[in-house]
């Protein structure tokens, strides 16, 4: 690759010919301060023009982010024009901006308030115009839209059209009347939206959201009546420490258990445990498809962002879904069912909590589907972000608190219960127990290191004893499980299991996590989850886990079994990609036309 030499703020800094002025300044140790760039995604619209420049030669001021550098090429960064249009831009922005920040959920982690902090805005000298929370949109489950405070940067665009592939969002009309919605102006609720959160961890404001759950979850805990019962996502011990100051990758299991006991949960136990428990229904269910010529392949069915996605995009191939609930469904089937007969309490005094590093599992949660147990599975889904603030909330120093340990029965997990919340970790985990149960040995090795690592599509074929060789694939974020899926659409898919999670990097930055998430900070994570399988478990298998086994002696009897299926299964919705018809004169795009 052909690189050039240019001068930035009197530095001399050799890149790669084509870089950007931004990249440049970057390597020279020089920051220019953005909004609308997010070069990991590919996102470098021009739009915002907080990172302009100067250019010797050049009578406008350039957008840093989308101009390429060329040779011998003189820039300044730090001239007073440079500085004095910024702090117009950041004025102008913040001019039609709520001033809501103390109240406002991005408050202290705001890109904008950032940026107005490094180009020294101390006043606005525009005219705050009148803003309605009317226009707040609150119709899904999972995420508030709320389009008073979006600056126009697109990310949210970028991340649900090029990494989701479901272009819910868009922008529509022109000028200073520009906004971004959903087709025709509907509420999101009423789309395709899968419910990832993407859109919340791409926005740098507070303009997206998730729907916040935390009073509902106080006055649960603060009723006498209520006996309240909390499991945690694997990818919690991983990113939960992140809120508090601690580094990307910092393992907080320990932590993380005391302080949900000293915010008044009644028992602190595992999403872990089920997800051991999802290992034995889904493999087995792997087997017998094997077995009794099934569909093939089988999909997993861990996500529910992936699985919303597979029901409005690709209804005709539901039937390769697993049948099994995520851990987090089949947990609360069990605590009001199982647990509430083995701790002698009534199930409609059970409030199960989940803490989620997803906004999508607040959707699932919600499925009609979702009560197997004669009530409402999971009560309560908070996000990473949301159990953050309630920590702080209640005045509980995170950092120095002794570690503790789970509660029984549903609090015993291994190693393979932890690695789900990295992508292919539920492939890797499925392979250790199907090798087990077909061959009555462990594998050579329990770390299959190909499905590993944030490739978009990863493979690895394994040889069962007398199954031979078992072709998977592992699929994250949903550009990439498109082409998996267009693969068995074709009838050109050899794989015996498909891994596919909805985020990138699976739930490790799931659309709960903490922000910022970068795949620098996705592999610190991942990293804390294998620490905790190679290093801190001493059972690596999920059939290994005696929980697990006691809980089919006394309970389930077999895996695939009647109880097992009424509890721990279920089935998915044709939904299709057809959006509601709207009235011409009631369309929001701006377009003029008619649809």
């Amino acid at each position: 690759m052909s690189e050039v030499t240019v001068k930035i703020d009197n530095r001399e800094v050799v890149v790669p010919a084509g870089a950007t002025i931004l990249e440049a300044a970057k390597k020279a140790g020089i920051m220019i301060p953005t909004l609308c760039a997010w070069t990991e995604m590919g996102h470098t619209p021009g739009a915002c023009r907080v990172c302009v420049v100067e250019v010797d030669g050049m009578r406008n001021l350039v957008a840093s982010c989308v101009y390429p550098v060329s040779e011998g090429m003189v820039i300044r960064t730090n001239t007073q024009r440079v500085r004095g249009a910024r702090k117009m831009v950041v004025e102008l922005l913040l001019s039609n901006h709520p001033a809501e920040c103390n109240h406002c959920v991005r408050n202290g982690n705001c890109e904008l308030q950032k940026v107005a902090e490094y180009t020294n805005v101390r006043e606005v000298r525009f005219e705050y115009p009148t803003f309605s929370k009317d226009v707040i949109d609150r119709s899904s489950p999972s995420i508030v839209r709320d389009n008073r405070k979006c600056i126009h940067c697109h990310r949210c665009v970028t991340v649900c059209s090029s990494i989701q592939s479901v272009n819910v969002l868009s922008p529509a009309k022109r000028g200073p009347q520009v906004e971004v919605v959903p087709a025709f102006n509907l509420p999101i609720g009423q789309t395709n939206c899968i419910n990832c959160g993407q859109c919340v961890m791409a926005c740098p404001v507070g303009a997206l959201y998730e729907k916040d759950d935390i009073d509902a979850v106080w006055a649960a805990l603060q009723d006498p009546t209520k006996h309240v019962v909390v499991q945690e996502a694997p990818a919690i011990r991983a990113n939960l420490g992140e809120e508090f100051g601690m580094p990307p990758g910092t393992l907080v299991t320990g932590k993380m258990i005391a302080a949900l006991r000293r915010l008044g949960f009644d028992k602190v136990f595992d999403t872990n445990f089920t997800a051991d428990l999802t290992i034995i229904e889904e493999g087995n269910e792997l087997l017998k498809r094997v077995k009794e010529g099934g569909t093939l392949p089988m999909v997993t069915s861990c996500s529910p962002g992936w699985i919303k996605f597979c029901e409005h995009f690709y209804p005709d191939l539901l039937d390769h879904l697993s049948t099994c609930k995520s851990p987090q469904q089949m947990f609360g089937a069990l605590a009001k069912t199982y647990y509430a007969q083995t701790a002698g309490i009534d199930p409609k005094d059970i409030v199960v909590v989940s803490i989620m590093p997803c906004t999508a599992k607040k959707y699932e949660a919600s499925r009609p589907e979702m009560n197997s147990s004669g009530y409402r599975d999971v009560d309560y889904v908070l996000t990473t972000r949301e159990v953050g603030r309630m920590i702080k909330e209640a005045g509980i120093d995170f950092v120095n608190l002794p570690d503790e340990a789970f509660d029984a029965p549903m609090g015993e997990y291994t190693g393979a219960g932890t690695i789900f919340g990295a992508t292919g970790g539920v492939m890797e985990a499925a392979l250790r127990t199907v090798y087990a149960v077909v061959t009555g040995q462990d594998l050579p090795s329990l770390d299959i290191t190909p499905v590993r690592g944030l490739d978009g599509v990863k493979e690895a074929t394994v040889t069962v004893g007398p199954l031979g060789d078992v072709k998977v694939a592992v699929a994250h974020g949903l550009a990439n499980a498109r082409k998996i899926m267009d693969l068995i659409r074709d009838k050109k898919a050899d794989y015996a299991f498909i891994e596919i999670m909805a985020c990138p990097g699976g739930c490790v930055a799931g659309g709960g996590s903490p922000i910022p998430t970068t795949n620098e900070i996705r592999t610190l994570r991942a990293g804390a989850l294998y620490q905790d399988d190679g290093k801190v478990q001493a059972k690596r298998q999920s059939h290994e886990n005696e929980s697990v086994k006691r809980l089919y002696e006394t309970f389930l009897k077999e895996p695939l079994g009647h109880k097992s299926h009424d509890l721990l299964h279920t089935h998915y919705v044709k939904r299709g990609t057809d959006v509601p018809h709207i009235d011409d004169e009631k369309c929001g795009c701006g377009c003029g036309g008619h649809h």
